[in-house]
């Protein structure tokens, strides 16, 4: 009896479907067409992504800024709710909102997703996310990636991560060194929890071991709406907002508040001779950060080193300049206020060997 030989193997009888993957592309062009600048070259297909560097030929000095970044576990909670349109605007926000706190503008970005599976419906959605971020903060989405991992991932599973470059005028660059004793320092309030500490999150509200073993679809009256709704809330970009801010008021330092909390990101820009005094009094967190206090046990020291218990961005002026910064924010349909100011420290200060220190309790806490 002679051997019939079986078909060979193929990369799509592996679980790769590049038919799948052509789709994805065609999907999302449309909105990578939206996410364009002027100085972007050629469109999505290539190798490479391209941007017309002659655009920043006017500066004296410019300093190139990047970062590079995810949205941590909050993927889980888009994934689970079957809503992929919201997720890019975590990640942008990550992105733009770190190198903004420079002084820089974000000129573009790169995306990267892997998944289990391409369905090009679902990785279209995710980049219509991300394209629309991209136009909210004002760069542009010039490439990406997506790979499909059968195997190392699970069939519906995803991860997305990317860069973003920006640029800034070297005497323009905001940072520690422009702190001054007597300085305001700015809030602007967050969204919720933006995309910083879900694992404690999901470990106290979802786990139903450990935690409350809540479902996405409970509706939590003090949220006004469903659990799943309120942790799939995207991440405020503060980008565009941030930039007027730096051009409009003598403005010295500003720091994107996300994993480690207020504190912990604020001591970033701050030199090691002053301390900036943040008033709790100031503001209340939006119910969501007393809901995980609550129900998890959570003290406040480990909320607010984990959590931005209300706060995405923070942004140190002169004082004499508050109020005008506080209406340039406003005039962006921002949530600003006066938090605190820099003091030269006191011996209390050198105590705590901090050089950020919260004081009084939040109203209603």
């Amino acid at each position: 009896m002679s051997h019939v030989p079986e078909p060979g193997a193929t990369y799509e009888a592996a679980g790769v479907s590049i038919d799948a993957g052509d789709r994805a592309v065609d999907l999302m062009k449309v909105w990578v067409e939206k996410a364009r600048r002027p100085e972007v070259l050629g469109g999505i297909g290539g190798f490479s992504g391209f941007f017309d560097a002659t655009a920043i030929k006017h500066f004296d000095q410019p300093l190139l800024a990047t970062s590079a970044d995810g949205v941590g576990t909050k993927v889980a909670i888009a994934q689970a709710m079957g809503v992929h349109h919201t997720i890019g605007f975590d990640l942008v926000g990550m992105l733009v909102d770190d190198i903004v706190v420079c002084g820089a503008e974000p000129l573009f970005l790169t995306d990267y997703i892997a998944t289990g599976r391409v369905v090009p419906e679902r990785i279209a959605a995710i980049v219509q996310g991300i394209a629309e971020a991209c136009v909210r903060a004002g760069c542009a989405l010039i490439g990406g990636e997506t790979a499909e991992h059968p195997g190392l991932l699970d069939p519906d599973a995803y991860d997305v991560a990317g860069s973003t470059t920006g640029v800034v005028e070297a005497r323009n660059l905001l940072g520690a060194g422009r702190v001054e004793a007597g300085d305001a320092v700015i809030a602007m309030r967050s969204s919720g929890l933006h995309s910083n500490g879900y694992s404690l999150v999901r470990h106290v509200l979802l786990n139903p071991e450990a935690g409350a073993g809540w479902s996405l679809d409970r509706h939590i009256d003090e949220l006004g709406r469903t659990l799943g709704e309120e942790l799939l809330t995207p991440t405020t970009i503060y980008a565009k907002a941030c930039l007027d801010l730096a051009r409009n008021a003598e403005t010295h330092a500003m720091a994107h508040i996300t994993g480690g909390g207020l504190a912990a990101n604020l001591e970033r820009v701050m030199p090691d001779s002053l301390v900036a005094v943040l008033h709790r009094g100031s503001w209340t967190p939006q119910p969501i950060f007393g809901l995980v206090a609550r129900v998890g046990s959570v003290a406040q020291a480990d909320l607010e080193r984990t959590l931005n218990c209300g706060i995405g961005m923070v942004a140190i002026t002169s004082a004499t300049d508050a109020d005008r910064a506080v209406a340039v924010l406003e005039g962006h349909g921002l949530d600003a206020w006066v938090c605190g100011e820099v003091h030269e420290p006191t011996d209390a200060h050198h105590a705590e060997r901090a050089s950020v220190v919260l004081q009084g309790r939040h109203p209603g806490w």
